[in-house]
């Protein structure tokens, strides 16, 4: 009989899907999008995800396992991100659409300062989005929705202030910046956290459930 420990298969799921999402929410922040009066680079809604699914994870299977989640989204980061930079740099095809091979390193490619502030403000504002999530049990209780909305907003906001300062500091004015990247992100926290974390969690009890 097969005496090896059975991973959960929310944490499995949960799992692939993070890594997923942690290399996509630097391909989709190159977009800004406009929300009404607001304005966000799109990378904010990956960055979301992430967020959704670290603290489902705490909630499901404890902060412990949440933060190695955490540390191990370096894996695909940086394996992604260094595999840009090798294709980036190898000769493009002559074949290749003109417009394609202008707009490609553009794209997906960032300077060293800014691979530099998203290493740091990812790994800063996750952790402490799990960890916050995890030790807010004793005041709120079960109360999973606004756990997960506060510290969202905590997590989004240093992810904010991180990011920018690093990238932008010295180059370009970063109060304005930093001021509409967070209204937005609060807004998005408390009109979005709520609702997916209340699913992401429900749907791991189900999922770990079936799989026995």
């Amino acid at each position: 009989m097969d005496q090896s420990p059975r991973l959960p298969l929310s944490l499995f799921l949960y799992a692939i899907l993070y890594g997923g999402m942690v290399c996509m929410a630097g391909v989709l922040g190159v977009k800004q999008v406009s929300l009404g009066p607001l304005a966000v680079e799109a990378g904010v809604f990956a960055f979301l995800l992430l967020v959704i699914l670290s603290s489902a994870v705490a909630e499901l299977h404890g902060q412990r396992i949440a933060t190695l989640l955490v540390r191990l989204g370096f894996v695909p980061l940086l394996i992604s991100a260094a595999l840009i930079q090798i294709v980036v740099a190898l000769p493009s095809d002559p074949s290749m659409y003109p417009p394609a091979v202008a707009a490609f390193p553009i794209v997906v490619g960032q300077g060293v300062r800014l691979m530099l502030a998203g290493f740091v403000s990812y790994g800063t504002s996750q952790t402490i989005n799990v960890l916050l999530f995890d030790r807010l049990r004793a005041g709120t209780g079960q109360m999973v929705w606004l756990r997960g909305m506060i510290a969202s907003i905590a997590s989004q906001i240093l992810d904010t202030v991180l990011f920018i300062t690093i990238g932008f500091l010295g180059e370009r004015p970063i109060l304005g910046l930093m001021g509409g990247q967070m209204l937005t992100k609060i807004v998005l926290s408390v009109a979005l956290v709520p609702v997916l974390i209340t699913l992401f969690v429900r749907l791991g009890k189900w999922l770990d459930a079936r799989g026995g």
